[in-house]
């Protein structure tokens, strides 16, 4: 399998390195990066089977590919999809899809003309753990669902704020960052159509007076700071914390939202995140309730548990591995190999990947303004906005 890379960063190496972890046959043959004098200099003698074009259009049209990532910033992905589907290779996209409606509803025509076949990279629909979920679910213990509590408490948010993520102008928000992932596997789990949404956001604590542009190293607060990058211990797993003080005029992003969604049957569901929670209180999951009973479940416990309404029981499942996202990253590399061998259709659809955008940009408007606001495309929703 002869993969092509749009955007050679630090989540597209770990998914390459997880299809090659799974299928050796699959490497990457060709690379479009604005770094690629510094990538080839890193790959060293790696980089000697790997062609670097300088556009993605030079390289669908001459590397002959089995497959293109795409793993660039975010406010690239939509442009960059846009450029490469009308060539018809698979294609592993990068959330969000699009941080822009104008650049969504580009994508999703482009998308809808070409029907070429895309696996978004939402990890968590892919989760052992979700799949669970869905299985008990729609099973029917708990009864048709009629409600969803919904829950984000990220205890690695500072790289919101000291990262490249920190510009609201690459990012979209927070929404888009984080929520894309919950909305999606909320859509997967309830397969419901949403209807409509109101947010709301703040920021209170990652805001203060420090020069723009300061770095943690450069402060006089930086031993004593609990949010300096100096001071910061990272686990392996996590994006590195960046370097900038995350109390400065210049940091975005808010640092809380919450968002009500009411859905097709009436049903409504309560979502909130979090990024100042740290250590044990990071928690991500939900409370999923039926007339016969509750299921909840959380990411960072592994763990789903089953309150029957209506006799005095209660039901735990333990999931036995853990792995990156979950489990759902290897999930979702051996369904893009599969895609690649025309073995079978993506589990992660640019379908889900456009609503979940779509989501997250009606919150976010709906924060700014205030509003409630209906959750469709043009054609649903005639005389109407996007």
């Amino acid at each position: 399998m002869r993969l092509g890379v749009i955007g050679y960063g630090r989540r597209i190496r770990h998914m390459v390195a997880e299809m090659r972890r799974i299928d050796p046959d699959c490497r990457v043959v060709a690379i479009n990066d604005l770094q690629n004098n510094d990538i080839k200099q890193e790959l060293g003698e790696e980089a000697a089977e790997i062609v670097f074009y300088d556009s993605p259009e030079a390289m669908v049209q001459e590397a002959e590919l089995h497959g293109i990532l795409i793993g660039t910033r975010c406010s690239l992905h939509a442009d960059l999809a846009i450029r490469v589907l009308p060539k018809g290779i698979p294609l592993f996209l990068e959330k969000p899809v699009a941080t822009d409606e104008h650049a969504l509803l580009r994508l999703k025509q482009k998308y809808e003309a070409t029907g070429t076949e895309v696996v978004v990279s939402f990890p968590l629909r892919a989760a052992p753990l979700v799949t669970l979920v869905k299985e008990i679910i729609d099973s029917g213990k708990i009864g048709t669902v009629e409600h969803v509590q919904a829950v984000n408490n990220v205890p690695y948010g500072g790289v919101y704020y000291h990262h490249w993520y920190r510009d609201e102008k690459e990012t979209g928000g927070l929404f888009l960052q984080k929520a894309t992932h919950d909305f999606d596997y909320i859509n997967y789990l309830l397969g419901m159509r949403p209807t409509l949404i109101c947010a709301m956001t703040s920021k209170q604590v990652f805001k203060g007076n420090k020069p723009a542009g300061l770095k943690c190293v450069d402060c006089d607060d930086r031993h004593a700071c609990p949010d300096s990058t100096v001071n910061i211990r990272r686990l392996p797993h996590e994006t590195p914390a960046g370097e900038y003080c995350c109390f400065a005029v210049d940091t975005g992003n808010e640092d809380a939202g919450s968002a009500l969604i009411r859905y097709e049957t009436g049903m409504h569901v309560s979502y909130s995140q979090n990024f100042f929670a740290r250590g044990k209180a990071g928690s991500r999951g939900a409370r999923l309730l039926g007339y016969k009973g509750t299921l909840e479940f959380d990411f960072y416990t592994n763990a789903v548990k089953v309150y029957m309404h209506h006799s005095p029981v209660v039901e735990k499942y333990e999931m036995t591995e853990e792995a990156g996202h979950f489990g759902g990253d290897e999930v979702l590399a051996r369904n893009f190999i599969a895609v690649m061998k025309g073995e079978a259709k993506s589990i992660a659809p640019m379908e889900a990947g456009l609503l979940s955008a779509l989501m997250c940009l009606r919150a976010r408007e709906s924060a700014l303004t205030n509003a409630f606001l209906p959750i469709g495309w043009p054609e649903d929703q005639e005389g109407s906005n996007p």
